[in-house]
């Protein structure tokens, strides 16, 4: 028997629990792992919440992510007591996912965990982590050096924002931190933020379509008229790593910043990202981020307490990144 948040759909909406569960209520996969720790992305807010439609058949077992160690495996890629991480790939919203004592999925999914990290700091990198290395190797493989100029990142307190200070302040660059929280300044320069930027001079609809160059380069998890507002302020020949909706999906921006300054939009895609592309991140991240970040970005929580942190991370509330102890 173990523990899991659970998640029910009835006229009245979604109810979550903690349940015991057996071995055999585990959906099919090839890879049993035991998992240590599990993480509360937005996502995993908007799941428990029921706030929108991110889980798309019930029962579910919520959590996108997890970091455990096998206990048994029928593919050949794995073998018993293996650390391994799970970021995307649709668990927790069409399968079982990591707010759970126990997983079971494709092998196929996981991704062996580098030496250099533990399951804890894996958990704590999560999605978000790993999403932000991917807009880091993106901004990279489009030409955005150090020497090209600052990088702008916004939602700057968020899991996503924090993680791509961290490890973009470790290669060099030179950081701008947007964010809404006057009072996550010391936190951010701390991660490595050379300047912070308030929210409100980029959230309200522009009314010019291209704006003073100030950024050679951006990591975007906000979206919306923040998006547009970064792209017209960016210099000549940017790119801009867009990997987030928080405040809204839609993108209000003309050409412009394409056509006369040659800025380039590059979308990050971390659900359903190929292997490869994978591993290259995590590791890089285990060498890349420092532990001692990586540590102040951390809030540990037990199981129990998951569902009131999806509450609060879809209010804004929570600086970082939640790690669940699912032993806890």
């Amino acid at each position: 028997m173990f523990k899991a948040i659970y998640l029910e759909k009835d006229d009245s909406g979604v109810q979550q629990s903690i349940r015991e569960l057996d071995e055999s209520d585990l959906p099919d996969g090839d890879v049993r792992v035991a998992v240590e720790y599990s993480t509360i992305n937005y996502k995993d807010g908007l799941a428990i919440t029921g706030a929108a439609p991110v889980v798309r058949n019930y029962p579910m077992v919520p959590g996108i992510d997890f970091a455990g160690r096998v206990l048994e495996s029928r593919n050949p890629a794995f073998k018993e007591g293996d650390a391994v991480v799970l970021n995307g790939w649709g668990v927790g919203e069409t399968h079982w996912g990591g707010l759970a004592q126990q997983a079971r999925l494709k092998g196929d999914w996981l991704i062996k965990l580098p030496e250099a990290l533990t399951t804890r700091q894996a958990a704590a990198i999560g999605t978000a982590g790993y999403t932000a290395m991917l807009c880091v190797m993106a901004l990279e493989r489009g030409g955005i050096r150090p020497d090209k100029g600052d990088v702008l990142v916004t939602g700057a307190a968020g899991g996503v924002g924090s993680v791509a200070i961290s490890v973009l302040a470790k290669l060099g660059y030179r950081v701008l931190a947007s964010t809404g929280r006057s009072s996550e300044t010391d936190y951010l320069k701390g991660l490595g933020a050379a300047e912070i930027i308030d929210r409100n001079e980029l959230s309200e609809p522009s009314k010019r379509p291209l704006g003073k160059e100030r950024w050679a380069g951006a990591v975007d998890a906000v979206g919306s008229h923040t998006l547009a507002n970064v792209l017209a302020q960016t210099k000549y020949g940017g790119a801009v790593a867009a990997c987030g909706l928080a405040q809204g999906g839609d993108l209000p921006a003309t050409v412009y910043p394409f056509i006369l300054r040659s800025v380039s939009l590059l979308g990050i895609d971390s659900v359903m990202a190929p292997k490869t592309l994978r591993e290259e991140a995590w590791q890089r991240l285990a060498h890349e981020l420092d532990n001692a970040k990586l540590e102040a970005i951390i809030e540990e929580l037990p199981l129990a307490n998951a569902p009131a942190a999806a509450e609060r991370i879809l209010k804004g509330q929570v600086r970082g990144r939640i790690v669940v102890n699912v032993n806890a």
